[in-house]
């Protein structure tokens, strides 16, 4: 149902054989010194000193050793079958912490006392269920999850804020790209992007992109794509003469109804009043 594990404990690889694996169970790593290439769904990535990453049932993980390198890992992984989550509120709760669907390159970078905290917490579960087992073991392990799920909640809200230059540097592309959708045919011919395209082309997942925007904005993707959605939309009612209905149908919505209900939601006013304040 659980296990941790010691990086320094795996049996090495051979050299240059890969593995593919589809995990059943829920799996939080924590890896240091790790001169192996990772794969997680089509993503790659090489990873540095305490960085943490985690994944979901159904996930493909894959590990590659490039020949003739020294296999070189520490660090800790623990392993959490869904069913001993049941009957317990972290049976839900545990879907809800959004970087379980982050890619592997949106993993967490730890300082040294952040890395320390989450290693004890690791330990303890081990200590744990390593005793002997009584009506209290699982309460125990439990409580010990969650308080792990909520410090990465902590931490990936922290890195958010401390990498400013390269999450500025997505907000900033963020703006462009929904700058160029707006401004192209494409709003008229496929209606709104959706939050997926957007974080697609920012070449992110879409749960890190709600999760930075949230953090560093207060708003989540949807809602920047309702702003931009508005500002042209303000645009076109105040510098032309289309109607309501023209300016809808160019906006990407198959019914002005819907146009219309949605400014008025974000602006208190409906198009025409707008307009007519302009008059």
């Amino acid at each position: 149902m659980i296990s941790v594990i010691n990086f320094e404990n795996i049996k090495q690889l051979p050299y240059g054989e890969s593995i593919n694996i589809v995990f059943d169970f829920y799996s939080i790593s924590l890896k240091r010194d790790f001169n192996a290439r990772f794969k997680y769904g089509q993503q790659q990535y090489d990873f540095d000193e305490g960085i943490m990453f985690f994944i979901s049932p159904g996930q493909v993980f894959g590990v590659e050793i490039e020949k003739e390198a020294e296999l070189k890992h520490s660090g800790w992984m623990l392993h959490i079958h869904p069913d001993f989550l049941w009957h317990t509120p972290l049976a839900k709760t545990i879907k809800q912490y959004e970087y379980f669907d982050y890619s592997v390159n949106e993993a967490l970078y730890l300082s040294e006392k952040e890395e320390a905290t989450i290693i004890s917490l690791m330990q303890n579960m081990e200590l744990e269920y390593r005793s002997n087992i009584d009506k209290f073991s699982q309460d125990i392990i439990i409580a010990q999850i969650e308080l792990l799920l909520n410090y990465a909640d902590r931490f990936y809200h922290r890195q958010f804020i401390t990498r400013k230059i390269t999450n500025h540097h997505i907000l900033n592309r963020l703006e462009d790209i929904l700058t160029e959708y707006f401004n192209s045919d494409t709003l008229a011919k496929k209606g709104l992007p959706t939050v997926q395209y957007i974080a697609e082309t920012l070449n992110v997942s879409p749960g890190y992109l709600s999760g930075l925007l949230k953090t560093l904005t207060g708003q989540s993707t949807q809602q920047h794509i309702h702003d931009k959605l508005i500002e042209k939309a303000k645009e076109k009612l105040s510098v032309t003469d289309l109607s309501v209905s023209e300016i809808a149908y160019g906006l990407g919505f198959e019914h002005s109804q819907s146009f219309s209900k949605l400014f008025k939601t974000k602006t208190k006013v409906s198009p025409l009043e707008f307009r007519q304040s302009f008059n």
